[in-house]
């Protein structure tokens, strides 16, 4: 079936609501710890910051290895790899929740942690082709919706694990719990209709063809600053809520779900309202807005700064989801290897913020430093270094923007 033919996309309304479910559970394999984080760290003998810190960077780390794994062999097995790694992804989700429920050291929560991450990567690198190849003119509005889901999968699975916490109901118990939501999400996909994702007549470009340009580069840039810019302070929020705000961890757990919500009402209404705006200059504007928001919430009184740390959930909502739509709609034929490039870079920075943060919290004089300006611990000096991500994206988005557009010669498909 030809990309080009909307006029068939409503025989595929099941994949692209199955992509939505998936999409929620590769929330779910990103956003448990940080809920569970404080409860596994009594459990383990109280972990250090730098060592709450590394789980995050594990699971990113598994999610960075599987995309880069997967993403060229999905466009070397054109008939059928798109739906087995669909189905793999939420397996491995399932098989991770299920190792860190019966954990019984903090190496084998490291272990669950980099499974599910894998299967998260995996799940990252197909989703986004497969419903921008069902929506080819529409890839802002649909990719923003597709990554809302995201936002929607971590509302929900905080909301579980808050109110899991809150009546007392073990970590343990709650993560076998969700275990058959990945699995039916991927049982789901065996009766899917996945449909090519080059177009029939076209060949892939070349990822020296892509490289050539750029434009792409700077993107591949500006993905990894926007993933950091909201990945860091997501890992990090409940427990600086908790910790350094004095918050009641039932009131940290619910400003994470408000940073979850923010960002799940940022990306839906740039899928309602996407065709109107210009996508460069309205990730601009977010950047300003988070630069501002990462200061605050460093910063700011208290309460203003618990409020800060959740509009930058709003803020940074786009960044990742349209930085996807421009390189798509300037290179309509990647393949699944160009958005797993991407999709690396972009977790990449997911990869580094949590530890940054972290190993900033413990380096010597921080907290020194940090109780001088804010009367807070070292956290907070890490919260407002992530505030560089978003000023460094500003940049590398103005440098794209004077890339001028590819010849039709250029641009056109090449094999390899």
């Amino acid at each position: 079936m030809s990309a080009a033919c909307p006029e068939k996309m409503p025989r595929h309304t099941f994949s692209v609501i199955l992509s939505y479910l998936a999409m929620m559970a590769l929330a779910t394999a990103v956003n448990l710890m940080p809920i569970f984080l404080t409860a596994v760290s009594a459990e383990f003998h109280n972990l250090s910051a730098e060592q709450g810190g590394r789980i995050g960077a594990v699971t990113f780390a598994g999610l960075v290895a599987a995309i880069l794994m997967s993403g060229p062999l999905v466009d070397r097995l054109p008939g059928y790899g798109a739906k087995a790694f669909a189905i793999g992804g939420n397996l491995l989700v399932a098989a991770g929740l299920f190792l860190l429920a019966i954990s019984p050291s903090y190496r084998v929560v490291l272990v669950a942690s980099f499974i599910m991450g894998a299967g998260a990567g995996s799940l990252d690198m197909i989703l986004s082709p497969i419903v921008s190849v069902l929506r080819p003119n529409h890839r802002t509005v649909a990719l923003n919706f597709l990554h809302g889901f995201y936002c929607v999968g971590a509302v929900l699975t905080i909301l579980a694990g808050a109110l899991a916490l809150r009546f007392h109901v073990h970590w343990r118990t709650a993560t076998l719990c969700i275990i058959p939501f990945p699995l039916l999400v991927g049982i789901g996909f065996l009766f899917a209709r996945i449909p090519p994702l080059i177009a029939e007549g076209a060949l892939r470009i070349s990822t020296r063809t892509l490289l050539k340009d750029r434009f792409f580069p700077l993107a591949l840039i500006a993905i990894a600053l926007g993933g950091a810019t909201e990945l860091g302070i997501a890992y990090w929020l409940p427990t600086y809520a908790q910790d350094d705000l004095a918050f009641p961890k039932f009131t940290a757990d619910l400003a994470f779900l408000g940073f979850s919500l923010a960002m799940a009402v940022g990306r839906l209404a740039i899928g309602l309202i996407g065709q109107r705006i210009n996508t460069l200059h309205l990730l601009l504007g977010c950047c300003i807005a988070s630069i501002v928001l990462f200061l605050a919430a460093a910063f700011a009184p208290n309460a203003l700064a618990l409020i800060a740390c959740i509009l930058t959930g709003l803020a940074g909502s786009t960044l990742w989801p349209s930085t996807l739509a421009l390189v798509s709609d300037r290179h309509p034929h990647g393949g699944a290897t160009m958005f797993a490039m991407l999709a690396a870079l972009g977790n990449a920075g997911g990869i580094a913020m949590p530890w940054i943060m972290g190993f900033i919290a413990d380096a010597h004089g921080s907290a020194a430093l940090a109780h001088l300006l804010t009367d807070r611990s070292g956290l907070s000096l890490g919260i407002a270094a992530g505030g560089l991500c978003p000023l460094f994206m500003f940049f590398i988005l103005l440098a794209m923007k004077t890339q001028p557009a590819l010849p039709r010669a250029t641009s056109a498909p090449a094999a390899g």
